[in-house]
């Protein structure tokens, strides 16, 4: 499956973006759909996951700010970012895992996305 992210740029603290990824396969059957960012000199952090059925997770730094959604009919899984904060500035790539939804199975999947850049001011 081959994934394409769109919708990152630069904005002030406490801003919202809206990421897309659009996928070139049907996603309804993809085990798991998952965000992850990587910031410079900093490995991936997976800061939101959605599973086949539907039920999500975030990472405790965007609890509450980041919210994960997919749209079966259009095979786009969708990250909504509110009140964001310097500390989020990184790479957002979106990820494909077939038989995990754990940070190990997103971390290590092939199915990963270009990235879109995420900068955020103060």
């Amino acid at each position: 499956v081959e994934l394409v992210e769109s919708g990152g740029g630069s904005v002030q603290a406490g801003g919202s973006l809206r990421l897309s990824c659009a996928a070139s396969r049907d996603i309804d059957n993809i085990y798991c759909l998952a965000w992850f960012r990587q910031a410079p000199g900093k490995g991936r952090e997976v800061v939101a996951r959605i599973d086949g059925d539907g039920r999500t997770t975030y990472a405790q730094s965007v609890k509450g700010r980041f919210t994960i959604s997919k749209d079966n009919a259009k095979d786009t899984l969708y990250l909504q970012m509110n009140t964001l904060k310097p500390v989020d500035t990184a790479m957002y790539h979106c990820a494909a895992a077939l038989y995990g939804c754990g940070d190990h199975a997103i971390r290590g999947t092939r199915y990963v996305g270009q990235g879109t850049q995420v900068t955020v001011s103060s």
